[in-house]
């Protein structure tokens, strides 16, 4: 089964999609990291971020140190741009807003956002209904912490469908006709600064059948908010005939 695709390749970094279900690391099988180092041949290869097993969506390596630490620091100072899209089926106790608190660690290895706001998970969202039963969501993580969309979600009242930790077991979703194959969540959107350019790429989701009946771009362009302009910026600049949608300025 494949593990990724291959986006955008330079002298100083790899962009790639990752298929859902693929772990970035494992212990027991070759996970993504040392799979792309091994298929492309490369000498070294850096990680930089991650998502999570469940999670598809664009990931960026880094090819030289020096690219390396300069996207490590605009990561570690909540610089680089992130859009995500999630689908669920229950109905958000706020269709648009701020979702915020820190991140206790439950039961099996799930986290829980609690009322403290020590150091707190911070994430921008706004919604769109698909159809009866069935919403969009647009989440801009301004932190990066370990789960924290699908915590975010779940705190809603809108865990993500097909979120086996965090979707509640053994309840119905008697108004969706397709199975729900995986967890829907997708990072669609990456913006970085590099050698005095801003990079800014846009990858709708390409595997889940309930995220390919979706026009993600009209539905961006329908629920905008202002803090989702860089995307909408990126998507004009780009082409649109084509599923990868880029823009460099």
């Amino acid at each position: 089964m494949p593990m990724y695709e291959v986006l955008i390749d330079t002298n100083d970094f790899l962009l790639i999609n990752k298929f859902p279900g693929v772990s970035f690391h494992s212990e027991t099988e070759t996970g993504l990291a040392a799979q792309l180092k091994a298929d492309l041949q490369l000498p070294e290869l850096y990680p930089v971020h991650r998502l999570d097993k469940v999670t598809s969506g664009l990931i960026i390596f880094g090819k030289t140190l020096a690219f390396t630490r300069h996207i490590g620091a605009q990561f570690e100072n909540h610089q680089v741009r992130k859009l995500y899209v999630a689908l669920a089926d229950k109905r958000p106790s706020k269709k648009q807003g701020w979702i915020k608190g820190d991140m206790e660690k439950g039961r099996r290895g799930s986290w829980k956002l609690s009322s403290s706001m020590t150091n707190p998970a911070i994430t921008q969202f706004t919604s769109a209904s698909i159809r009866a039963g069935l919403r969009a969501f647009f989440l801009y993580p301004h932190t990066g912490k370990t789960h924290q969309l699908r915590v975010a979600m779940k705190s809603l009242g809108s865990p993500i469908l097909g979120d086996t930790l965090y979707y509640p077991k053994n309840v119905p979703a008697p108004l969706l006709q397709t199975p729900v194959e995986r967890t829907y969540l997708h990072a669609a959107a990456l913006s970085f600064q590099w050698q005095e350019r801003v990079h800014t790429y846009v990858l709708w989701p390409r595997q889940g059948d309930l995220f390919l009946n979706i026009n993600w771009h009209q539905a961006l362009i329908s629920h905008s908010q202002p803090w989702m302009t860089w995307v909408l910026d990126a998507i004009e600049l780009g082409h649109h005939d084509q599923p990868m949608l880029s823009a460099a300025s």
